[in-house]
């Protein structure tokens, strides 16, 4: 007697489990200045629901809901800055940038409304250019964050700030159930 096997899209068993599979993955080496992380910031594009009608009240209530506050409506810093107290979300609401990552060395990407930037400690960023750009950022467990611009002195209290990290129990969009969870504790 055979089994008859069931068939049906992955994911429909796991709400958001498509959007595990568009994280992507950028790392950044230590410049000198800025530390960046072994970790991969992780940019998913369109995490934001078609039709929704108050994006910035959804990044703020989705990454709530996964334990990350101490949150903020605004845009991002226009020069290299780091944090070394935090990891940082970045959920854009509306409009568009160009965003350099890394530091000097580091890559320039385009985010659009929708986009979500997973921002590891350490990891340099700054707005390029911009236009309606709004931004909802949070962190873990709402942790507070600091400023760091790569200036000499900062380090080396700014790399064991890092190294005392712990990685996130949850992602911003997903929870427990996978993004950063699964990418950086590998």
């Amino acid at each position: 007697m055979g089994v008859t096997p069931l068939i049906f899209p992955v994911s429909k068993l796991f709400e958001n489990s498509d959007k595990q599979n568009h994280y992507e993955k950028f790392y950044f080496k230590d410049d000198g200045l800025i530390p960046n992380s072994k970790l991969p910031l992780l940019l998913i594009k369109d995490a934001l629901p078609k039709n929704e009608k108050n994006p910035s009240q959804w990044f703020l209530q989705t990454f709530k809901s996964n334990n990350w506050t101490n949150s903020w409506t605004n845009g991002i810093y226009p020069f290299h800055h780091y944090h070394s107290t935090s990891h940082e979300v970045l959920g854009i609401y509306s409009g568009e940038a160009i965003i350099h990552l890394g530091g000097e060395q580091g890559e320039k990407i385009k985010v659009t409304k929708g986009d979500v930037i997973i921002i590891p400690a350490g990891v340099g960023h700054k707005k390029i250019e911009s236009l309606n750009l709004g931004v909802v950022g949070a962190y873990p467990d709402g942790r507070d964050w600091d400023l760091m611009r790569g200036a000499k002195g900062e380090r080396p209290t700014a790399d064991n700030n890092i190294l005392s990290l712990s990685i996130p129990n949850e992602d911003p969009l997903l929870g427990k159930r996978g993004g950063l969870v699964k990418i950086w504790f590998k």
